[in-house]
């Protein structure tokens, strides 16, 4: 028996033979072509090919999966006509390169960008450019893709992209382990949809026989066990049997209000990328969207996103969620998030520098941009926004005038929107010490955690070094937070929490305690947390 270890995406056990795919590699043409006219053909007509297959994929998904989870495979058919990634396909044909070659050459360049970012989620957009790229490769070499398997098998590979993830026949998966990819990616995200153990990053041998061998993936604590022992295979078993009975306890929850047993009443939202991230919010059952991170609409492009671009995003999510509340977050770039085409200088320590709310105060007109799309799509479903990193009283008038003339300018172009929600992210102890002012400004507060933790320790939270001193649960961050909720209520506004320390189980009582009306956590933690408020007795 070999023992392995891995990253867990999706809980769970799964028993059963491997299936090891192992893609069958044709090298792409670097020698010099003398047809361009021939390569360019044959990129346009491989892009026809993948345009059909997408389109079949979706078809499948929406009837198989559900038409939510499609959309990723939309955001794939939307990829493959984007402008700078075609650009740059036929700029390399025409210095010389094959199709086959121009196409590598840019899933190379495009993917290599997303993952040199430092956001854990826009790493993880550079499987949906390798997906594209993979695709059209596939098609111009004559590869075949996923293949289809026949009886329920572990399918070990080295990664998988997420329209190859929804090809396959669900029914005969037992689980995912790929030795790459991430826990954000949109592959696992499916994974957790389609309630598949799966592990990645894991360390499993390559260069063996794998295809047939039995394999036992413990997807709670990220082990496999190739080969497994009798002895193993029972514990394992009995572990699935007991994970089934709680699955049950937290489906019976599904559908049911987020209420504590004395009948205190918390919304349970979801946070978001984008909208190729709600059909996970829909399938946990989350009841709004608490924070739509709006700055990856920004990342990984050479300019700045049109009004009518971020208004298609804000819509399309502001219609998926069926009149459920959706609350964008205002451009938060800066800090771990950069752009070159923004222009900003180099920091000795950005976190502290010219970042979020700070450059939408500068720069008003690429604010109003982003606002005006926001008002837009404020006509399509129940839309809020909310602005980061404020530290005054002044900033957030600033903020609220902006978005008045934004609203105004809508106006005078014959589009009348009506008024929404407007609140304030608390991520400084600045906004906590004056938030009493605030909260007679907004309509809410949404506490940032991760930030507001941050900057009370003084412990930059990017540090590893730093982990051992980095402690959400300090005395002074709860007071903080204590505060907030109070200065809130007397406010008459409500409060809630979208950082990391909102899925925080130990801290669920506390937080009802203190009286917050909202937890935003990740979409997989949204069941969970629902029961453990309504087995609370706060």
């Amino acid at each position: 028996m070999f023992k392995g270890h891995g990253r867990s995406v999706f809980s769970g056990v799964a028993i059963g033979p491997v299936y090891a795919f192992e893609r069958v590699s044709a090298p792409a043409r670097h020698v010099p072509v003398l047809d361009e006219a021939t390569e360019l053909s044959r990129f346009h007509t491989a892009k026809e090919t993948a345009a059909s297959q997408l389109r079949a994929l979706y078809e499948k998904t929406r009837r198989e999966i559900g038409e939510d989870e499609a959309m990723i495979i939309d955001v794939q058919m939307m990829m493959l006509d984007d402008g700078d990634y075609n650009d740059a396909v036929e700029e390399g044909i025409r210095g010389g390169s094959g199709a086959d070659a121009a196409v590598a050459a840019a899933g190379r360049q495009f993917s290599e960008f997303f993952a040199s970012l430092d956001d854990p989620y826009m790493k993880a957009r550079a499987a949906d450019v390798r997906d594209v790229s993979q695709r059209l490769s596939d098609i111009l070499c004559g590869r075949e893709g996923v293949p289809a398997l026949t009886e329920p098998m572990v399918l070990v590979a080295d990664d998988l992209t997420p329209s190859e993830t929804v090809a396959l026949d669900k029914n005969n998966i037992l689980a995912f382990v790929t030795r790459q990819g991430s826990a954000n990616s949109h592959t696992a995200i499916l994974a957790r949809i389609m309630n598949i153990p799966s592990l990645v990053q894991a360390d499993v041998p390559s260069g063996e026989k794998l295809h047939g061998r039995m394999i036992a993936v413990d997807g709670f604590t990220g082990e496999y066990f190739l080969d497994p022992d009798e002895a193993t295979v029972a514990r394992l078993r009995e572990k699935r049997r007991a994970d089934t009975e709680q699955r049950r306890a937290l489906d019976a929850v599904r559908g049911l209000p987020s209420v504590t047993k004395s009948g205190r009443q918390v919304r349970l939202y979801a946070n978001i990328g984008g909208p190729e991230d709600v059909p996970a919010v829909l399938f946990n059952d989350a009841e709004g969207v608490g924070l739509f991170r709006s700055e990856f609409l920004y990342l990984g492009r050479d300019d700045y996103p049109s009004e009518d671009e971020q208004f298609e995003a804000y819509r399309k999510a502001a219609e998926q969620m069926g009149g459920k509340p959706v609350i964008i977050r205002t451009l938060d770039i800066g800090a771990d998030k950069k752009a070159d085409y923004f222009g900003l200088a180099r920091e000795e320590n950005p976190a502290l520098g010219f970042r979020a709310i700070r450059i939408c105060l500068e720069r008003p007109e690429l604010f109003k941009t982003q606002l005006r799309a926001i008002y837009r799509a404020s006509a399509y479903g129940k839309v809020a926004v909310m602005f980061p990193m404020i530290i005054s009283a002044d900033e957030t008038k600033r903020a609220l005038a902006l978005a008045a003339e934004a609203r105004a300018e809508l106006a005078a172009r014959g589009i009348v929107v009506d008024e929404i929600e407007r609140g304030v992210m608390i991520e400084t102890p600045a906004a906590v010490m004056v938030s009493a002012e605030l909260a007679k400004l907004v309509d809410f507060f949404s506490v940032g955690t991760n930030d507001l933790t941050q900057y009370t320790l003084a412990i930059d939270r990017q540090n590893e070094q730093l982990d051992k001193f980095y402690d959400p649960h300090h005395p002074a961050v709860l007071e903080m937070l204590r505060v907030i909720a109070q200065n809130a209520h007397a406010a008459g506004i409500w409060a809630g929490i979208c950082g990391e320390l909102a899925a925080d189980a130990e801290l669920t009582d506390t937080f009802l305690k203190m009286g917050y009306d909202e937890l935003s956590v990740s979409p997989p933690f949204i069941l969970e947390l629902r029961k453990r408020i309504r087995d609370s007795a706060v």
